[in-house]
């Protein structure tokens, strides 16, 4: 009998018909990897299948989801644990309520079984900048997850769940993705609803999902997808069917590469996305380069309006509401600066600081004004790239996973690995990393695929193709191996 942790929501669903194995032996085999595999890697936060085991011998509802364990990264809120956005600042916090995304997948009949680890306030792109200890990568445990949401992505690479919720604000579902040779997407903002996440950058935050494949992947989209009224900025266009259609291949596709971008990539990552892109071209489709001027200003821009948005959106946490407050503040005042000082990382701080400074009257107009206006040209020239293209590709990062250590203290070269995922975020469109095979050193890299609003279907379609083609998706990394097996 194969390994169950090997097998896709199609394969799972169709054994539970046939009573190949039950829900409940599934839940077991997840607990048992999670067991073996998590002191190794430390994807997660907070682990407690309990309260999930009743429902997996007889999940209510029917369906590709029914009974299937999955994770969350620990900036979603979930009824039955801590959130902490991996912050000493939220220690002890526990949510009254489940997140819209969490609600929709427990009626769906999925089982939440642990809340992945995270850069504080999904701050950083290494999982390195968590209170808590950074996540691991399962190719080689020496080396980062990515981030910020790199407990996700790593518990779905160890096969610790078949998928996980992330969150995304410049990368940070595709970016560790990549790093962990995991299937990673961001939607269109406003496709899936924000209510209950921790806000970072109100205007550029969404929930992403890992997977291992664009199918699993496509089911999950449609169950989270659509309008929420308690998220204004949820968008009211009807939901696809995401699966359906996915093997119709890339054949008449479009698509766009910015030949400018790719200046100055290492060789390997170079030679991983032309043979890339030989794959797609193999299938029919068109490759054509475009031209996207302001694409080169993502990261400045980023790093200002998330920052400026950051800024005002912590200043809830002030010591007095929820989470850690100081035992020794004296006055008022001193009660938030102790509180905050203690409670926030460093990685906070400084993008706190950063935000405050270029929303303050003296510089409002030369930093946070400039990069809206900048903004607004990137949409603008993404637009009309898409009238060219169906979909653009790009590596999703300009290297594999760096060492544990290395880019800490240099924030500028961290934030570099933003490069190519940043745009999407700001422009509000979808983007999908697929895994693309490996560099020199034996480490994951990723293919970035980026299309019109909406047009998440045409992503999982063409990223079904390429896994259908090339299969890296079916390589386990070594941390995930144990002596267990079905």
């Amino acid at each position: 009998m194969s390994d169950l942790l090997e097998l896709s929501l199609d394969d799972l669903s169709a054994g539970f018909q046939r009573g190949d194995f039950t829900h409940s032996d599934y839940l077991r085999a997840i607990e048992q990897q999670i067991a073996d595999v998590e002191p190794a890697i430390h994807a997660f936060l907070h682990v407690d299948s309990s309260q999930t085991r009743d429902s997996a011998r007889s999940p209510e509802a029917s369906g590709p989801l029914a009974g299937i364990p999955f994770a969350a990264k620990d900036n979603i809120v979930a009824i039955g644990g801590p959130t902490t956005c991996a912050s000493r600042i939220l220690a002890g916090f526990r949510s009254p309520y489940d997140a819209t995304v969490i609600q929709r997948l427990k009626s769906a009949g999925s089982l939440l079984v642990g809340k992945c680890n995270l850069d504080e306030f999904a701050m950083g792109s290494s999982t390195e900048h968590s209170a808590f200890g950074p996540t691991l990568n399962p190719w080689d445990t020496s080396r980062v997850a990515g981030g910020s949401s790199g407990g996700s992505a790593a518990a779905v690479a160890a096969r610790m769940v078949p998928f996980a919720l992330g969150s995304e604000t410049g990368g940070s579902v595709r970016q560790p993705a990549s790093l962990c040779g995991v299937l990673g997407l961001k939607p269109t903002y406003g496709r899936i609803s924000r209510f209950g996440l921790v806000a970072f950058a109100s205007s550029l935050d969404q929930i992403g999902i890992v997977t291992r494949t664009a199918r699993d992947c496509a089911y999950v989209l449609s169950t989270i997808a659509g309008h929420d009224p308690h998220d204004s900025t949820s968008s009211t266009d009807a939901v696809d069917d995401y699966a359906e259609g996915i093997e119709d291949g890339v054949k008449g596709l479009r698509v766009g590469i910015v030949a400018e971008s790719l200046n100055g990539l290492p060789g390997s990552t170079r030679r991983n996305f032309d043979d890339a892109i030989a794959v797609l071209r193999s299938g029919g489709a068109e490759i054509v380069e475009v031209s996207v001027p302001s694409m080169g200003h993502a990261i400045a821009v980023y790093y200002i309006i998330a920052n400026a948005e950051a800024s005002a959106n912590l200043s809830r946490f002030d010591g007095l509401r929820f989470g850690h407050r100081s035992t020794e503040p004296g006055n008022l005042k001193n009660l938030y600066m102790a509180s905050r000082g203690e409670g926030f990382g460093a990685e906070v701080k400084r993008r706190i600081m950063l935000g405050t400074f270029a929303l303050s009257s003296g510089y409002y107009e030369a930093y946070y004004g400039r990069a809206q206006r900048i903004r607004a040209m990137m949409r603008a020239d993404f637009a009309h790239a898409f009238q060219r293209i169906d979909i653009l590709a790009t590596p999703t990062t300009p290297s594999g996973a760096f060492k544990v250590g290395e880019k800490v203290g240099d924030p500028l070269e961290m934030y570099l690995s933003d490069i190519f995922t940043a745009p999407a975020n700001l422009v509000g469109v979808p983007a999908v990393s697929v895994p693309s095979g490996f560099d020199g050193q034996g480490l994951p890299l990723g293919l970035q695929l980026t299309a019109s609003h909406f047009a998440e279907k045409l992503l999982l379609r063409a990223s079904h193709f390429y896994e259908s083609q090339t299969g890296f998706y079916r390589r386990r990394p070594p941390a995930a191996e144990t002596s267990w097996s079905s």
